[in-house]
């Protein structure tokens, strides 16, 4: 029997109805109803056993990485990354510490790999109760640090793409300090992420010690090489910012959420969410601005919540700034948002 997602399963449709029946407690049966379907296809393919171990362990670590996370939604995270083998008599070992610390302060929780250098010194600032970390399985490096293991908030994945996926899922800023390949790697990966527009715009924030050259050289590199040759653009580099203190690191995270909320697209439209609203004055700055991100004949307005964002019943009384957005320059776009926070 060749099986669809559309209700033209006969018997198999009534027996997925009723098994999610007999369970009870389904939320959003429809979408349920897909994920027992896409297992059953998988299982009538003719596919590796290989193949179907993998999709049935990433089903279960996402299916965990939800759990763990889903008590804490209301509650701003911060991502950080840096190297495992960082010593605690270094100077990024404290300023790690310290910039765990601080965001707990600003009421912030940290996720962090869960291993040791960066990721401990910043478990230790932020307190195991503060703390989330999602490890991974490696014959060497990646044992949880005391400060971890244990710890309600602890995951552990077997494929680094699923790991991934809950690190940057889950934050609403991201600070890289110097480290390896897998510091880069999440660099990297989470500036595709942003530039494309396939995550969310946040702070990405690179923090080295006063008078470090790790992020001063990176940073030469993506001129001189990417820029040089067109493959970037000028405004990638608003993407991200450089400091040289958790102070600074701080004040740009807290400023970046100080008018901006959230964003989220409905249709064709951009709708910005902001913690207080912006005057008439400011929109038409803004059409004069930034027309170069907007769609032909778009504009920027001034509305209240929109009927499609009823399932976010807790915001609906934020203003909010509709965008006929091209989803072209992101860059731009975190231009924007600085320039809504600095009103």
């Amino acid at each position: 029997m060749e099986l669809h997602f559309t209700r033209t399963n006969g018997s198999v449709d009534k027996t997925i109805d009723l098994l999610m029946k007999q369970a009870k407690g389904i939320h959003q049966p429809e979408i349920i109803r897909e994920m027992i379907l896409a297992a059953l296809k998988a299982g009538q393919e003719d596919g590796e056993k290989a193949d179907l171990k993998l999709m049935n362990a990433t089903l279960k670590e996402m299916r965990f990485t939800t759990k763990v996370f889903s008590p804490y939604r209301d509650v701003k995270k911060v991502t950080v990354f840096g190297s495992a083998r960082t010593k605690p008599e270094e100077t990024l070992y404290a300023m790690a510490r310290d910039l765990g610390q601080k965001l707990v302060e600003s009421k912030y929780m940290v996720i962090t790999g869960g291993g040791p250098g960066i990721m401990q010194a910043v478990n230790e600032g932020a307190g195991p109760e503060n703390s989330f970390g999602v490890n991974i399985r490696l014959p060497f490096e990646q044992r949880p640090n005391p400060i971890i293991d244990g710890n309600p908030r602890y995951v552990i994945y077997k494929y680094f793409f699923n790991r991934k996926v809950a690190f940057l899922k889950e934050a609403h800023a991201i600070a890289f300090f110097p480290g390896g390949f897998g510091t880069l790697d999440e660099a990297m990966e989470t500036l595709t992420l942003v530039q494309t527009g396939k995550r969310y715009t946040l702070p990405l924030i690179l923090i080295d010690e006063p008078g470090g050259t790790y992020w001063k050289r990176w940073l030469s590199f993506l001129k001189n090489e990417l820029l040089s040759r067109g493959l970037i653009s000028q405004t990638d580099f608003t993407l991200f910012k450089s400091v040289e203190s958790v102070d600074q690191a701080i004040t740009k995270i807290n400023h970046f959420y100080s008018r901006y909320h959230s964003l989220r697209y409905v249709g064709d439209k951009l709708v910005i969410r902001l913690n207080s609203p912006i005057s008439p004055e400011n929109v038409k700055l803004l059409n004069n601005h930034y027309s170069d991100i907007l769609t032909p004949e778009g504009a920027f307005i001034l509305s209240k919540a929109l009927a499609e964002e009823h399932d976010e019943p807790e915001i609906s009384h934020l203003p909010r700034l509709i965008i006929d957005f091209n989803r072209e320059d992101f860059g731009r776009l975190r231009r924007l948002i600085d320039r809504l926070n600095d009103w």
